[in-house]
């Protein structure tokens, strides 16, 4: 009982409480409307095919005009004014011209480096995906880095706790999750001592991510221990489609000698500290060298595109010489997000781009496999090629009706031959990428509409790099943990797939 007035109480209840009330009165007010006033009805319905013409005409992918013509049809004139409010893909005009100023702001000292040239010549494959990462997403490419591959979130924390504990000039830190406990609290307390010693400390969580984590002015709480603390993403109880972005990124800075990003959030579940879908399997890598001016300038462009009072000058950590290190390869960090701050939707595209390169094998963990059909085209074709498609997915869900949608994308798959394993100890969080021993992508990026189109992301593209074959040995001896998924069991009831592929044509809504 007094876990559910803590509910009721929190601020998640009372927003969406809140949204649903705004939704009833808009509900109330346009039948009133709709039945007593012939005029406003007619001007209803001229609104409602203006709308439907606008949607037919919007440069939108099939799968995300589907539902919307559905709904319309379905609730016509109410479905238009729905549509109105929350389609939208992008972040509002004030957002993006503040991200815009912050990416232009940002460009002159995010230059290509001279490795571009050798790379072509070496490798055309690596070649194409580096100067597509440069091209839509701004981030050049860096060697003499080195990088280190955690398999297990306790080895991540281990290590992220050693090096705050050198820090220092700055630390930056963003995080989708943060919650008080063991894994939290003892970083917390190094930002604490750092702040007290004259370390510039910078840290942003999503509100949305942390609205039932935290306490709603915790970002007072570490201001007023000389931690900068920035809110991304504030969450306002309005019916709109803010909402939808949020920052979704996992990006750890210090003094722009090493950086970390994976999947792995502030929270005792990733360290296993506390169980709640069996073992929690998550994985980061963490970058030395030149490569972290590109972690650094994603921090710095979504600061300054969120704080109003508190804005960074570029030019103290941008014009730093780039960290020289002795490391193999050549390493990407990358950000994804909404449009119209970001034209390309990236974290698609690079996972398209290694799809479509593999040669040998491919090997991939997922939390959610309910990607677009572009994406599961190119995984058919890929194994169809003769190339070794592996995906790991979790065994333990933490959302059933996701985990009944990645399900009923697993026979299609293994028809063309790809090989699908369930992580049985329990949950796998890890969004990793191994291709033929040279290319991998270790960031935040899932594999559904969601994570592609709406969020804010990052991850590490690496090619060549020391850590690739960490990676490749990581999914081996997980999937050697896993049960591989028997191509009769994976068939589903006629009711079953009727109701996943209703559910499908509805998944770019939610």
């Amino acid at each position: 009982m007094r876990r559910l007035f803590k509910f009721i109480g929190s601020r998640f209840f009372l927003g969406a409480f809140c949204i649903l009330l705004e939704f009833a009165q808009l509900l109330a007010v346009y039948i009133l409307l709709y039945e007593f006033f012939l005029p406003v009805t007619i001007l209803a319905w001229i609104f409602h095919f203006g709308v439907l013409l606008y949607l037919i005409n919007r440069d939108e992918i099939p799968e995300f005009k589907m539902p919307w013509l559905i709904i319309l049809f379905l609730l016509p004139v109410i479905g238009s004014f729905v549509f109105m409010l929350l389609s939208s893909n992008s972040t509002s005009r004030k957002e993006y011209l503040r991200f815009e100023k912050a990416a232009k702001d940002m460009e002159k000292y995010q230059q290509q480096t001279v490795l571009i040239n050798s790379l072509k010549e070496q490798d055309a494959d690596a070649w194409l995906q580096a100067n597509y990462l440069y091209g839509s997403a701004g981030m050049p490419c860096y060697g003499n880095t080195k990088t280190t591959y955690y398999s297990i979130g306790e080895d991540f924390h281990s290590a992220l706790l050693d090096e705050l504990k050198k820090a220092e000039h700055f630390i930056f830190m963003e995080y989708f999750i943060v919650q008080e406990g063991v894994m939290w609290n003892p970083i917390h307390e190094i930002l604490k001592e750092k702040a007290a010693q004259g370390v510039e400390v910078y840290f942003m969580y999503d509100d949305f991510g942390c609205i039932a984590m935290l306490p709603r002015h915790y970002h007072k709480l570490l201001s007023g221990e000389g931690i900068h603390c920035e809110i991304a993403g504030k969450f306002s109880p309005v019916l709109s489609h803010i909402h939808n972005n949020r920052d979704h990124r996992k990006i750890t800075v210090i003094d722009g000698r090493v950086g970390f990003t994976g999947g792995i959030n502030l929270a005792d579940e990733y360290i296993n500290a506390v169980v709640k879908f069996g073992h929690w399997k998550d994985t980061a890598v963490k970058i030395e060298g030149g490569a972290v001016r590109n972690l650094m300038a994603l921090f710095l462009m979504n600061w300054n595109a969120q704080s109003k009072k508190n804005p960074i000058d570029y030019t103290k950590y941008m014009s730093l010489p780039a960290w020289q290190t002795e490391g193999r390869g050549i390493v990407i960090p990358f950000g994804s997000g909404p449009g119209p701050i970001y034209t390309d939707t990236i974290g698609k595209n690079v996972y398209l781009n290694m799809i479509n390169a593999a040669k040998e094998y491919l090997y991939l963990t997922t939390p959610y496999l309910i990607c677009d059909r572009e994406i599961l085209s190119a995984l058919r074709m890929a194994a169809k090629k003769g190339v070794d498609v592996r995906i790991i997915t979790p065994h333990i869900p933490d959302k059933p009706t996701v985990f009944f949608m990645t399900r009923s994308n697993y026979k299609a798959l293994l028809d063309d031959g790809v090989k699908i394993y369930e992580y049985t100890p329990g949950f796998i969080h890890a969004k990793n990428y191994v291709c033929d021993d040279k290319f991998a992508v270790c960031g935040t990026i899932n594999m559904d509409y969601r994570s592609l189109v709406h969020h804010f992301e990052c991850g590490a593209w690496m090619y060549g790099a020391d850590c690739i074959e960490d990676m490749k040995a990581d999914f081996l001896s997980t999937a050697a943990q896993s049960g591989m998924v028997d191509k009769n069991k994976a068939v589903m009831r006629s009711w079953q797939r009727m109701i996943a592929e209703i559910m499908k044509v509805f998944s770019p809504l939610f």
